[in-house]
């Protein structure tokens, strides 16, 4: 979750502790997002048919979505284009906001259940002959950075890929 755009720690620990130790009671992404308190609930009376946000749930996890929302409406483009069709459709601030959470608790369902794995780089600067500084400079990144790609701890996709590629187009050194 954390290579994800808008996840950082607190609010991927808060999701964490939300689905708990059984992970089991979560069967569908309708549950999750009932769990979270993000799922709509009909609001509709007469002619009118709407829903409105949940208000029951976890909080906490509540809130992570919102800052997820928040991050996402700032920095990323799919999010900032859903919000301006959901605008174009005259949807108030409310609604809008309510309708990322629940695509968000969608997408997050998803990482939980069916994480990606990273690529793995498995030491391919020693494969190449390179030094780990070496290796760094052909990414235009810092060793420390390299070294923790390498090793699992840092999770960059679009990095990782771009190691590999850099690392295999350079010929190996022979010794």
């Amino acid at each position: 979750m954390l290579a994800t755009k808008g996840y950082g720690p607190l609010t991927t620990a808060t999701l964490l502790v939300t689905i708990g130790d059984n992970p089991d009671r979560i069967h569908n992404q309708a549950s999750f997002a009932t769990l979270c308190g993000v799922c709509p609930i009909p609001a509709s009376s007469g002619k009118t048919n709407r829903h409105r946000l949940n208000r029951g749930g976890d909080r906490q996890a509540n809130w992570a979505f919102h800052q997820v929302a928040l991050v996402r409406l700032s920095y990323d483009q799919r999010t900032q284009t859903y919000a301006t069709r959901l605008t174009q459709h005259n949807k108030p601030p409310r609604d809008i906001m309510r309708c990322l959470k629940r695509a968000i608790a969608r997408d997050a369902y998803q990482l939980l259940t069916n994480p990606p794995t990273p690529p793995r780089t498995d030491d391919l600067h020693h494969q190449r002959g390179l030094t780990l500084t070496q290796a760094a400079h052909h990414l235009n990144t810092h060793p420390p950075l390299t070294s923790r790609l390498e090793r699992g701890l840092h999770h960059d996709t679009a990095l990782t890929n771009n190691y590999r590629q850099r690392l295999n187009t350079h010929p190996p050194l022979t010794t």
